[in-house]
Parts: C-alpha cells; sequence; structure tokens
C-alpha cells in the first residue's frame, strides 16, 4: 500500500514538473464547413420578395430582401439579380382563387378563397404559403431570368412581451462604508420583438422547391427602453445571416488549438 502511494505520487510530481515545464501556443486555426445545398448548377440568384407580417413598424419584405441581396453580393460566388420584388401575396391570392373556383365548379364545395388582407399571426401567414407550391408559377420566374436559384419565404416580426426575473448588480455599503457589489434578482415586464424567417429555395430551371430552413430569434428590453422597431430587425437578423449563407456556400469557423512544447 506504502509503495503504491508513493508511485502515485511520484507520477504527479512527475506531471506537475513537466507542466510547469511546457510552453503553451495558441494556434488560430479555420474549420470550413460545407454548405447545405449544392448550386453548383446555379451562377445567379434570385432573392424574389417575401410574404411578411406582424407589424406595420417594418417592411420586413423589402428589408429582407435588401438585406439578403447585400450578403450575396460579399458573400457567394453567385450573380445577385437585382429587380423589384415579386408580388407573392397577390400570386398566393390569384392560386386560392383559381383553386377555389375548380373546387366549386367540380363538386359544389368551394373551399380556400382569399387570403387575410392583413397577416398578424402565423395562421394568417398559412394561406399565403401555396405560392412556393406554385411550380408554374416559379418556373415562368425562371425563365424570364436565365434559370437562376430562386430565394423567396415567409418573414413574421412580431411585437412581444414576457414578465420574467432579471438579474442585475447593485452596490452596496456595510457599517463600515465598504463597497461591495451583489447581485439582485428583480421580476420585470420586458418588451421586445420575435423575428420567425423561413428561407425556401426554389430551381429557377423546374420551378420545384429544393430546400427550406425555419429560424426563430427573440429580443427583449427593459419596459422602459425605447428602441426602434427597424434596430431590432436588424440585431435580430445578423444573428441568423450566418446561418443562411451556410446553406448556399461552405463557411469556415475560425478558433484556436493549443499546442505544447
Amino acid at each position: 500500500m506504502t509503495a503504491r502511494l508513493a508511485r502515485t505520487l511520484s507520477s504527479a510530481a512527475l506531471v506537475l514538473l513537466t507542466a510547469a515545464c511546457t510552453n503553451y501556443y495558441e494556434i488560430p486555426i479555420e474549420t470550413p464547413i460545407r454548405p447545405k445545398l449544392d448550386v453548383s448548377a446555379f451562377q445567379r440568384v434570385l432573392v424574389a420578395g417575401f410574404i411578411s407580417g406582424g407589424t406595420d413598424d417594418v417592411d420586413a419584405n423589402l428589408e429582407t430582401t435588401r438585406l439578403l441581396r447585400s450578403q450575396l453580393r460579399t458573400k457567394s460566388e453567385l450573380r445577385v439579380i437585382d429587380t423589384d420584388v415579386l408580388p407573392l401575396m397577390d400570386v398566393a391570392n390569384e392560386s386560392g382563387s383559381n383553386a377555389s373556383s375548380t373546387q366549386s365548379n367540380g363538386n359544389g364545395n368551394g373551399s380556400g378563397g382569399a387570403a387575410p388582407a392583413q397577416i398578424k399571426d402565423e395562421k394568417d401567414l398559412e394561406p399565403y404559403e401555396r405560392v412556393f407550391a406554385n411550380v408554374d408559377y416559379w418556373k415562368k420566374i425562371g425563365e424570364e431570368y436565365q434559370q437562376p436559384l430562386i430565394v423567396t419565404g415567409t418573414v413574421m416580426f412580431t411585437p412581444h412581451q414576457r414578465n420574467s426575473i432579471v438579474q442585475r448588480e447593485e452596490e452596496v455599503y456595510d457599517s463600515f462604508g465598504r463597497r461591495r457589489v451583489v447581485p439582485v434578482r428583480q421580476y420585470m415586464e420586458r418588451k421586445g420583438y420575435i423575428l420567425r424567417p423561413k428561407f425556401v429555395f426554389i430551381d429557377g430551371r423546374t420551378g420545384t422547391v429544393m430546400h427550406s430552413e425555419n429560424f426563430r430569434e427573440e429580443i427583449l428590453y427593459n419596459a422602459n427602453q425605447t428602441t426602434p422597431a427597424l434596430s431590432s430587425y436588424f440585431e435580430l437578423m445578423d444573428r441568423l445571416i450566418p446561418s443562411f449563407l451556410s446553406t448556399l456556400s461552405s463557411q469556415k469557423i475560425k478558433g484556436t488549438r493549443i499546442l505544447l512544447q
């Protein structure tokens, strides 16, 4: 037992001695991540526009289209097509009206009809999503713009509030006047926004959906803090942009590796 303890202590001492004599070096490394979608067949990309709703404070359709086009110009090898955003809400309503008319003529039971004029929540958004399955429409758009990769989807940007416990630091002084900082938990009302985009990637050659992906980001502020809705929108989009870009092109994650010498 004594011999085993002696060997253990000797090993520990050797490890400590080695560590004391070892130099540590941090080497920066970049790890490539392959894109989720193979876009090698495309030379152009058309950010066509989005079905948007939630609040009138931000035109999420125009802002998302402009932002994604700007990002793709600098961080993608695809040539970005500059054009007006497509009237997707009108196209969705037209598709719904045609479907309703066909059903009514076929069996006397028309269903569907026009989608809500204003999109306030996810339920209002559902009737509009049929536009992404309109293969003929997207194939026609693809022919018009030389068969690009088409990026579209939905964007919900909605106000949000929640009561929650927030921890903050507070300065206190004891009877001798010594200062210290203590954590204080307080139940507060917080207000902010939730951003829910759905990016849909369509093959401009065939008009079919290649890939779609949903995201959700939330930001909350103290109730007495005034933050413009547009600022909150861009802050939330900044969190999503890397994931969006990783769908189309390879990205690199930067990190460090520790070397011992």
